[in-house]
C-alpha cells in the first residue's frame, strides 16, 4: 500500500517519516513553506534515536497526484481543516475507475471526534486513529518525535466500529514502523477517551504548561463536565487506566534534558495560523451538552477564549492563570 499523509504537519511528517524508514511508499501533502521545505530538502524526522533526513515524495493539492487502488489516505489536518481537505480528496478520480471516496481507505488521525462523521458523509471506508504520539512542528522541513522506544501508540478500527483484514495490514506496516497500532472494534470509545484528556489543551495554549494548582483545579472542572456530558450522551469512553496501561511502551525521552515540549493547540498558537481546534475539543462537549441538556460553562469559556487567543495572534501562555479561572467564575 501506499500512504497519502494528507497534512504534514507534526503528527502527519512523523507518521509519514517512520513509514518512509521502514521502506513503505508514502507520499505528504503540504503547503506553503512547508511543501517548499519538504520538496527541497526532505524531511528531517528528529527521534531519541538520533536525527535523519529523508526525501519523501511531496505535492501541494490533490490534482498532483495520480491515485490508484492501493493509496490508503491519512487524514492528519487539525479538524477545522477536514471539510476542505475531504472535499479535494474525495472527488478525485482513481486509476481503473471510481473516485476516492468511493474506493480508497481514509483514516482519521485527529483529535476530537467530529472528522469521522464528516469524512464518511463523503467517503464509504473510514477508519478512526487515536493518536498517542509526542511529536512537535520545529520549522519548515523539520519535526520532532521523542517517544522512545516506541515513537507513539495508534489505535486503529472501522467507523463508526468494528475491524476489517484492511486495519489489519495498516497496523502491521505501523507496528514496522516503530508505532504501536492496536486493531480495536470500538475506536470511538478510545477517541473519546482522548478526547477527555485533550480539554487541557485550551488552558495550556492560553495560560501554559499546567503546573500549579489552579491550573489543574480548573481542568478538573472542565473534565467533570466532559465526564458528565458523555455519560447523558450515553457515551462510555476508554478509562484513565486503560489508556495508560495502553501506553505503557511510549516514554517521553527529552534531547537535552528540557520538560516536554506543549500540545498540538499551543503549536497552533506559537505558529500564528488563526486557528485553532478548541471547537472540535472543548466545543464538542459544549455541543453535547447543550443536546442532552448539561450545562458546560467551564469548556464554553475554554472554548471561546482559545479562539480568540488565535484569531487575535496572541502569545500562547500569555494569559494568567488566575485570570482564565476569573473568566469561567463570572460564566458560572
Amino acid at each position: 500500500m501506499r500512504y497519502i499523509i494528507i497534512g504534514a504537519g507534526a503528527v502527519g511528517g512523523v507518521l509519514g517519516g517512520r513509514l518512509a524508514e521502514a521502506g513503505h511508499d508514502v507520499v505528504l501533502v503540504a503547503r506553503g513553506a512547508q511543501y517548499e521545505a519538504l520538496r527541497a530538502g526532505g524531511l528531517r524526522l528528529v527521534t531519541p534515536d538520533g536525527p535523519s533526513t529523508r526525501p519523501i515524495p511531496v505535492v501541494d493539492r490533490p490534482e498532483a497526484l495520480e491515485l490508484t487502488a492501493d493509496d490508503v489516505l491519512v487524514l492528519a489536518v487539525k479538524t477545522q481543516d477536514s471539510t476542505a481537505a475531504l472535499d479535494a480528496w474525495s472527488v478525485r478520480p482513481v486509476a481503473g475507475g471510481s473516485t476516492a471516496g468511493q474506493r480508497l481507505p481514509l483514516i482519521c488521525a485527529q483529535n476530537g471526534v467530529e472528522s469521522e462523521r464528516l469524512a464518511l458523509r463523503r467517503f464509504r471506508r473510514v477508519y478512526g486513529m487515536c493518536v498517542w504520539l509526542p511529536a512537535t512542528f520545529v520549522e519548515p522541513g523539520e519535526v520532532l518525535a521523542a517517544g522512545t522506544p516506541l515513537t507513539g501508540v495508534l489505535h486503529l478500527g472501522r467507523y463508526p466500529a468494528g475491524t476489517d483484514e484492511t486495519a489489519r495490514l495498516i497496523a502491521a506496516d505501523l507496528e514496522k514502523s516503530k508505532l504501536l497500532a492496536p486493531v480495536v472494534h470500538d475506536v470511538m470509545r478510545w477517541k473519546y477517551g482522548k478526547l477527555l484528556s485533550n480539554l487541557a489543551n485550551a488552558i495550556e495554549a492560553v495560560t501554559g504548561p499546567l503546573t500549579g494548582q489552579g491550573a489543574s483545579a480548573l481542568l478538573e472542572r472542565a473534565l467533570a463536565e466532559g465526564r458528565a456530558v458523555l455519560a447523558a450522551a450515553g457515551i462510555d469512553p476508554v478509562s484513565q487506566e486503560d489508556q495508560a496501561a495502553a501506553r505503557a511502551g511510549l516514554r517521553f525521552e527529552p534531547f537535552d534534558g528540557s520538560p516536554r515540549g506543549c500540545g498540538s493547540s499551543w503549536q497552533s498558537l506559537s505558529r500564528g495560523t488563526g486557528t485553532i481546534e478548541a471547537d472540535y475539543l472543548n466545543g464538542e462537549i459544549v455541543l453535547l451538552g447543550r443536546l442532552h441538556g448539561v450545562p458546560t460553562p467551564v469548556n464554553d469559556v475554554l472554548r471561546r477564549t482559545a479562539n480568540t487567543f488565535a484569531r487575535e495572534r496572541r502569545e500562547p501562555g500569555s494569559m494568567p492563570v488566575a485570570e482564565l479561572v476569573a473568566l469561567v467564575d463570572a460564566a458560572t
